[in-house]
């Protein structure tokens, strides 16, 4: 009898798991039946309001301050004149990274700080005040991640805080807020990730039933993860997706992730097979030396990111749904500033080409449109011009 138990205890959670995908994998029929002649859903309206957008970092998430998430930080770090600043430019609306990690007690998911919760309203209705779009981007850290991948009871507190995060933004402008599940998963299983994203977008439903949902893919928000997955039951969505390719260029001499990147310096875009193997004679491993050849001979120009943003694109045209990119971007310190340029303006090209909304990484972080010396922001002129902007 305890093994027949067993037996149908995982059964039983089989059975849900599959559930929980087929609610992904159903056909997106009905948006496109109403896209071709009844209304369209909400989200194919407000997609529009997220044609040009820039992160706002190191706000709400990816805090270094040693004070750490307190309300001087919030105050201090974007102020009225930053998202002034913004609009001036002539972005359109502002993805808000918010690390849920301060405010969440997994014991009390849905009982979020009161004080935590003034702050992050404060710099909601102020980018709203501006006459901005804003996306609440929640931007866990790594171990966060790493739990919902792993534990089932995680993944239900974490629906519990979203349900209530929701329901707090409810009663706000639907039409210009906009509640995105997670930055970059990291899911080495992409059916995993798939039945989580469905548990989380079902209670973020629940909490704001008019507000618009933005989704990925399994692992760091790819392109390739992104024409994985299959669309939501739920026609008011928003599909997106991550872009840094190929990130030998884009993250020359980041010291995070791949090892090797940090030995990089003045790796030219667009590439060439001179250029790289001038930078490939800084790197000591022969594997590692052999990828930055490869780049060199792998043809990364406007026509190839062309053809990156049209396979993309083809995959919403296909589902009938709408799609943004809200990343992309080159690291500042090691890329020429010209080469950085061109990578940026031949991203934000194709994007558009291909009927894409897009968001810069990022404001005035180490890959920022702006740079701030004394407190005081000063637009980088090549990166607008790049964006076509002011």
């Amino acid at each position: 009898m305890g093994a027949m138990k067993i037996c149908r205890v995982k059964m039983d959670r089989l059975t849900l798991q599959m559930a929980l995908v087929l609610c992904t994998v159903l056909p997106a029929c009905c948006a496109a039946a109403q896209t071709g002649g009844a209304k369209a859903p909400p989200a194919f309206a407000r997609a529009e309001r997220l044609k040009r957008g820039i992160n706002a970092s190191e706000w709400f998430a990816q805090v270094y301050d040693k004070r750490g998430y307190t309300p001087e930080h919030f105050q201090a770090w974007t102020t009225a004149e930053d998202i002034a600043l913004i609009k001036a430019m002539g972005f359109d609306h502002v993805r808000l990274s918010v690390n849920p990690q301060p405010m969440f007690n997994a014991r009390e998911p849905n009982a979020i700080p009161a004080d935590y919760l003034t702050s992050l309203d404060a710099a909601v209705k102020m980018i709203l005040d501006h006459g901005l779009a804003v996306v609440i981007d929640l931007h866990p850290d790594s171990d966060f991640k790493s739990r919902l991948a792993k534990e089932d009871d995680f993944v239900e507190r974490f629906a519990d805080f979203w349900r209530a995060l929701a329901a707090h933004y409810s009663t706000w402008d639907a039409d210009r807020v906009y509640l995105e599940i997670m930055n970059e998963p990291e899911f080495s299983d992409p059916y995993r990730w798939l039945g989580v994203q469905v548990k989380l977008a079902a209670a973020i439903r629940e909490g704001a039933p008019a507000h618009t949902i933005i989704v990925a893919g399994a692992r760091w928000s790819d392109d390739d993860d992104l024409v994985f997955q299959e669309p939501l039951h739920d026609p008011n969505v928003i599909y997106n997706f991550h872009f840094y390719e190929p990130h030998i260029f884009t993250h020359q001499g980041a010291t995070w992730s791949a090892y090797y990147w940090h030995f990089l310096r003045g790796l030219r875009y667009p590439s060439s097979p001179e250029s790289a193997e001038r930078v490939a004679a800084l790197v000591p491993n022969e594997v590692d030396r052999l990828q930055v050849i490869r780049y060199g001979r792998d043809h990364w120009d406007a026509a190839r990111m062309e053809s990156e943003m049209k396979q993309a694109a083809a995959w919403a045209r296909r589902r009938g749904v709408r799609l943004v990119c809200n990343e992309f971007g080159v690291y500042r310190e090691y890329s020429d500033p010209q080469d950085r340029a061109a990578w940026l303006h031949d991203v934000r090209t194709a994007l558009e080409h291909n009927g894409i909304g897009w968001a810069m990484w990022d404001y005035s972080g180490s890959f920022g449109v702006v740079t701030k010396k004394d407190g005081k922001a000063v637009a980088d002129d090549g990166v607008l011009k790049a964006l076509g902007l002011k």
